[in-house]
């Protein structure tokens, strides 16, 4: 079972040079998504809140998919350690000198640090300290669920750990996290460079394609924001990528989404770039939501952007 922040694993992920599609691609339902709708449209029928419940635990659960035959090569030459979050251990991975400046790459639902290795050698290549992690529930670090702020408060805490970091590069969900937290540098230092790739607009958004995936009530809209509200303290909305994102502090902001995006609507990462002052949107085409993270055209772009 999966949810809308990402499509999990693209079934194109073990090419990792094919050229993309003319067309966009359409991503397979998980196998036993007509049981999960009829099981939690039964619940939700007798008992509404019982059936949000259950929904939230869904929503909230990640599948531990077995690897791919490239990630472990992926993550060969890695240097690996630990960063203590409140949801437990989180695994760290870095390439490149511990003095230069860190790039910090975070990955999106039911992805882990190794779907970023296009990204490391151009990184490499400008001189920058690579750093990746696998967020709370996924790959190697500690959890079987995350929320929002829980995967945003790991990225932080890696954050800590840091010294000095050039930018942030997030993926979807990730990029939900980092900009919805916000996730700041130490001492209130500005972030010089963000780069922001399919991102949803906020949970509203997640929350109204959540329930439609799932043939639930609107109703799950309500009581998803209301539950946001009461465990966490902030109104849903105050996560929003453009209204939270700013307390990044960061100098510059690069959009990048695909206008085929069958996950993550184009229309949002407009949205998002048009709200946040100063963001550049860098619309590309035929990649979708999860091609566009091994594009050599779109990785290049975002390496001269963090300059």
């Amino acid at each position: 079972m999966t949810n809308t922040y990402s499509p999990a694993y693209c079934p194109e992920a073990d090419e990792a040079q094919a050229a993309p599609p003319a067309v966009a691609t359409r991503y397979p339902e998980p196998a036993g998504l007509r049981w999960v709708r009829w099981q939690l449209g039964a619940l939700w029928a007798v008992a509404p809140a019982l059936g949000f419940r259950q929904a939230w635990r869904v929503f909230t659960t990640p599948r531990r998919l077995p690897a791919k035959a490239w990630e472990a090569p992926a993550l060969a030459d890695a240097r690996r350690r630990t960063v203590a979050a409140e949801t437990g251990l989180i695994a760290v991975y870095e390439w490149g000198p511990e003095a230069a400046p860190a790039v910090l790459l975070v990955h999106g639902w039911e992805h882990r640090a190794s779907f970023w290795r296009a990204w490391v050698g151009p990184l490499l290549a400008a001189g920058y300290r690579v750093v990746a992690l696998d967020g709370p529930a996924h790959g190697a670090s500690a959890g079987r669920r995350t929320t929002l702020t829980d995967f945003g408060g790991a990225v932080q805490a890696v954050v800590n750990t840091l010294g000095a970091v050039r930018a942030i590069v997030a993926h979807s969900f990730g990029a939900a996290s980092v900009a919805g937290l916000p996730v700041r540098l130490r001492a209130g230092a500005a972030l010089p460079r963000l780069v922001l790739i399919s991102a949803p607009e906020g949970p509203r958004v997640v929350a109204e394609r959540f329930a439609d995936f799932l043939h639930l009530p609107k109703d799950l809209v309500r009581r998803f924001a209301k539950h946001i509200e009461r465990s966490t303290g902030r109104p849903a909305d105050s996560f929003a990528v453009a209204a939270a994102g700013p307390g990044t502090r960061a100098e510059q902001v690069l959009v990048l989404h695909d206008e085929g995006d069958e996950i993550i609507p184009f229309a949002e990462g407009r949205q998002i770039a048009a709200a946040w002052p100063g963001a550049r949107l860098h619309a590309t085409r035929g990649l979708g939501h999860n091609r566009i993270l091994r594009d050599a055209d779109v990785i290049q772009s975002a390496v001269a952007f963090i300059g």
